[in-house]
């Protein structure tokens, strides 16, 4: 019998217009993530021991926005700001008097490093999955994390004792430093133990978890010379959380986050070529040991921003690229940005759970993210059934 299919009443799609819809189809995915971002931002701003509304909390940020820019152009430009004031239009207060104090001030700034680091951590798993073509791989998996720690232990235990003199030592500021300091170094260190054994995708993993257990060892003993104090420092910052969230913060992490976005998102087209194999992608003139290194490079940079300022946070580089393949597929154009974007979210959600569920007490949404990687992923490993996690 022939195929229904073939009738020439039933004409076959063509492969243009398949790659149309599928190209459509995910940027609609990406523009819903966004939006869904948005929101989530929207409501956690008015969740907390004062409720605001989401109108209360979006004039808050508008009114706020408003000021901010007519006082900038009255300061430095002032021929436009008086072209500003004849504006007739003029953005309304919120109703409820406290609403652009609590949202600007208080929580807007620690939603905007949740949403920063989401997209930091999630880029850099899909980035580092794509390179070294493994599933598992993530900014902790490949040392990053612990080192991160090392750093911050460092300076919270005997920065003090060591180096207790020099400018900023015993701040926030020095176990930020050292937490990016030493998780950048951390990724220099295993592209090299990797390229003196010969660069290939397996010895990068290996390198990256030997040199994991090296720092975790040191944390531990840090842990053990420690005073009751600073262990309580210490455990904190390991635990993770958006406590060091702050207008200063999140006006560096912004360009610190972007920057490395764009250089990744282009890549991607190399990622995909690299996804059938290295001599696939050096037939189609890519240099692949230098993609790998720069790769690598960026995505840790952005990562390591971010930790410095929140602690330690897992799962999210392993959770969202693995959730945006199931829905779009490997084509890293689009599995970029939609992991970032559900990186932000998760993160974002479980942050406004951490701080509301046992409100005022807080709690660290760096153990939140554990238990929700941990269901996640016992939920692939029952999906899979022997078939690989995706």
């Amino acid at each position: 019998m022939p195929d229904p299919s073939c009738h020439p009443g039933n004409p076959q799609p063509s492969v243009s217009s398949l790659y149309k819809e599928g190209s459509r189809r995910r940027i609609v995915l990406v523009a819903a993530l966004l939006v869904l971002v948005i929101a989530v931002a929207i409501l956690s701003a008015g969740i907390g021991t004062v409720s605001i509304s989401p109108e209360d909390t979006v004039l808050a940020v508008a009114h706020a926005c408003a000021v901010s820019i007519q006082n900038f152009l009255h300061a430095y430009l002032p021929a436009v700001g008086s072209w500003y004031d004849a504006i007739p239009f003029t953005v309304p207060s919120p109703s409820n008097p406290q609403a652009e104090l609590i949202v600007v001030g208080f929580r807007l700034p620690r939603i905007l490093l949740a949403i920063l680091t989401g997209i930091s951590l999630a880029v850099a798993g899909a980035v580092m999955q794509g390179l070294l073509r493994n599933p598992l791989v993530s900014p902790f998996t490949l040392g990053l994390s612990s080192a991160a720690s090392f750093g911050a232990a460092v300076a919270i235990v005997i920065g003090p004792a060591v180096l207790g003199g020099l400018l900023l030592v015993g701040s926030n500021s020095f176990v930020i430093i050292m937490a990016f300091v030493f998780g950048w170094l951390s990724m220099l260190l295993v592209y090299a133990i990797s390229r003196a054994r010969g660069i290939n995708q397996a010895t990068l993993v290996l390198s990256g978890v030997v040199i994991g257990y090296i720092f975790s060892a040191g944390i531990t003993a840090l842990q053990y010379i420690s005073s009751n104090e600073k262990l309580r420092d210490l455990m904190v910052w390991l635990m993770g959380g958006m406590w060091g969230a702050s207008w200063g913060a999140v006006l560096l992490l912004i360009p610190l986050t972007l920057i490395p976005f764009f250089l990744l998102e282009r890549m991607s087209w190399d990622l995909n070529a690299l996804s059938a194999g290295d001599d696939v992608a050096k037939n189609l003139g890519i240099n692949v040991n230098r993609l790998r290194l720069s790769g690598l490079m960026i995505s840790t940079f952005a990562a390591s921003c971010c930790l410095a300022f929140t602690g330690v946070i897992g799962f999210i580089g392993l959770m969202a690229p693995h959730i945006c393949r199931m829905l779009i597929g490997n084509d890293h154009r689009y599995l970029i940005p939609c992991a970032g974007l559900l990186g932000a979210a998760i993160l974002l959600v479980s942050d406004t759970a951490a701080r509301t569920i046992l409100s005022p007490v807080e709690i660290p949404v760096g153990v939140i993210m554990y238990v929700l990687g941990g269901i996640f992923f016992l939920f692939l490993i029952m999906r899979a059934r022997g078939r690989g996690l995706y």
